[in-house]
């Protein structure tokens, strides 16, 4: 079989986002945005909103991780240690309150498991959060001026991101076809390396959920061991990926310019709300490899796309 990359065959449904998915959308909305009105006609009670600034100390001395500024807590959610939330209902924007706990015993922080502790807070605002009606209001909450244009814009919205979806997973599907067809073998070494790699990402996505990976070894009864085994055939195929973009990218000539580069890493920032310089911090050999990879496999895979026949299906 001879490597083949154009005139790939692939058919394509495109998702016409339904009224349904409208109406969910909409709700979840609501949900998010709720209406803010301010409390200053009485104390802070429960259900109030604050939002505060505090340090925590223990035994005289401030503690790391004890500090927040512009920290917004619901009164009565049990967001915080117990006791910290009561201490301040009463209080009022302006007010400066000293609130006296005691850790757990369980305490995820063994320095200060079962220790007495005091935060010294200061209240910058009340308010309180009620969910909006479903009408105008709304809308206009959301910068518009009546709930159906709310909800014109909203399906302009979904609809552009299904398609964009869809015109990836195409893409992607058709790379992978033609990457069935690149006849390449892989040593173990690059097996194993590709492995770690998805064990890596694996790590790094749990941590983003306050998750380790023995965690969740415990949670879904597997070892690392069996992770890995299961990341075998993902990692292969990865492998192969990567080798039929740099085939074809060799092919057709497809270079990585500096200027893209700049691009996609002020979109990066642009993402992460970082500037350019809090990246340049991170900034090394193997994030500038990551970076001009992407952008190398977006442009092979749009290259595949447009020598493809598409079929397209209701």
């Amino acid at each position: 079989m001879s490597f083949t990359y154009k005139g790939l065959e692939a058919a394509y449904t495109r998702h016409q986002v339904t009224d349904e998915e409208v109406d969910r959308q909409l709700e979840r909305l609501r949900q998010q945005s709720p209406k803010v009105e301010p409390v200053t006609d009485r104390p802070a009670a429960d259900g109030d909103t604050v939002e505060l600034d505090y340090a925590g100390f223990c035994g005289g001395q401030q503690f790391e991780g004890g500090t927040a500024e512009h920290q917004t807590l619901v009164l009565g959610s049990g967001a915080f240690i117990p006791g910290f939330e009561e201490q301040l209902m009463g209080s009022r924007a302006g007010d400066k309150v000293t609130v006296h706990v005691t850790f757990p015993q369980q305490y995820h922080a063994p320095q200060l498991a079962g220790k007495e502790a005091e935060f010294r807070c200061v209240i910058h605002r009340v308010f309180r959060q009620s969910a909006y009606e479903l009408g105008d209001d709304f809308a206009r909450s959301m910068g518009l001026e009546t709930l159906e244009h709310l909800r014109e814009e909203l399906r302009k919205s979904m609809q552009q991101y299904a398609d964009e979806r869809g015109e990836l997973d195409l893409q992607d599907r058709l790379l992978r076809q033609a990457a069935r067809t690149l006849e390449t073998e892989f040593t173990p070494q690059q097996i194993d390396r590709a492995v770690e790699e998805q064990m890596e990402t694996l790590a790094a996505q749990l941590q983003r959920q306050n998750l380790t990976l023995e965690m969740y070894c415990q949670f879904t009864g597997k070892t690392p061991e069996t992770l890995r085994e299961e990341a075998r055939e993902e990692a292969e195929q990865i492998l192969r990926l990567r080798a039929a973009v740099e085939e074809i990218a060799r092919l057709e000539g497809v270079e990585v310019l500096e200027q893209e580069v700049a691009d996609e890493l002020a979109e990066i920032c642009r993402q992460n709300q970082i500037t350019m310089e809090q990246l340049q911090a991170a900034y090394d050999e193997t994030f500038a490899a990551a970076v001009a990879q992407n952008i190398q496999t977006r442009k092979v895979m749009r290259l595949v796309r447009e020598a493809a026949v598409v079929r397209q299906e209701a």
